[in-house]
């Protein structure tokens, strides 16, 4: 990987358990950064903490629910206890639901991903802006997917869910550019993490290999390639860019 410099910046990544959020969490810590982890499993965090040997007096970890507004309060309030300030904040959290077609979806798996998926990104950054607001910038990256750009057929209240928090991170970018702020959403397609398990063990014909051939350069995306993104979109080097739905599809979105 490209190597960022993060040394002097505190890291807030949600979902920091496993996926994106737990190579994040490394890379960036591998950038220097200091970071506040969190998600619903402490042990899943201390996993990520043991698995890629970070240093524990520069990592904060932190149980929240995303969906809760008490505990992302208490999470972004307890970060800035420890570290002073917040200059990154990447709103990873998320689930997935089994797949259906719209008539067949139930009211709480609706309910339920749009609490996380979508009122859990609005959560985190009304608890966040204040602060980067007071002193003055940072950024926020808001982990949507390729779902938040298209249809997504058997997947109906994630890819609603994702196509919100596309409309809250343009409309945060606009209120908040003039406050040296950035606000972007990453969208990937499938990659190699543990939210396509489900999906491929659903019996409708979701193997990985299958998934694969639904992407025009014939492969799954590495998380690798998604954490690389969200370095680059993360980077005060890259202070223009702001309002952008990032895309990683291999090529899906082209036609």
């Amino acid at each position: 990987m490209t190597q960022f410099d993060f040394s002097d910046q505190v890291v807030l990544i949600t979902g920091a358990g496993s996926g994106f959020g737990r190579l994040a969490a490394a890379s960036f810590a591998n950038a220097g950064a200091r970071l506040a982890l969190a998600d619903l499993s402490t042990d899943a965090l201390q996993d990520t903490i043991r698995l890629h040997g970070l240093d524990e007096s520069a990592v904060l970890t932190l149980r929240c629910d995303v969906s809760s507004a008490t505990e992302v309060d208490a999470m972004v309030q307890t970060a800035i206890g420890r570290f002073g300030r917040l200059d990154v904040a990447i709103n990873n959290a998320g689930i997935g639901h089994d797949l259906r077609r719209l008539a067949e979806l139930d009211e709480d798996t609706f309910d339920r991903n749009i609490a996380v998926n979508l009122k859990g990104v609005f959560l985190c950054m009304r608890a966040e802006l204040p602060h980067m607001v007071a002193q003055g910038g940072g950024a926020i990256l808001n982990v949507s997917s390729v779902a938040g750009l298209l249809g997504a057929p058997m997947m109906a209240a994630y890819s609603a869910a994702k196509h919100g928090v596309i409309g809250l991170t343009k409309t945060a970018a606009l209120e908040y550019a003039k406050k040296g702020i950035r606000v972007n959403a990453l969208c990937p397609a499938f990659s190699r993490t543990p939210i396509l398990d489900p999906l491929a063990q659903s019996g409708r014909g979701n193997t990985l290999e299958n998934m694969a051939r639904a992407i025009p350069l014939g492969r799954l995306g590495e998380p690798a390639e998604i954490v690389q993104a969200m370095l680059w979109a993360c980077s005060r080097d890259n202070g223009f860019l702001t309002g952008q739905a990032i895309t990683l599809d291999g090529g899906m979105s082209a036609g």
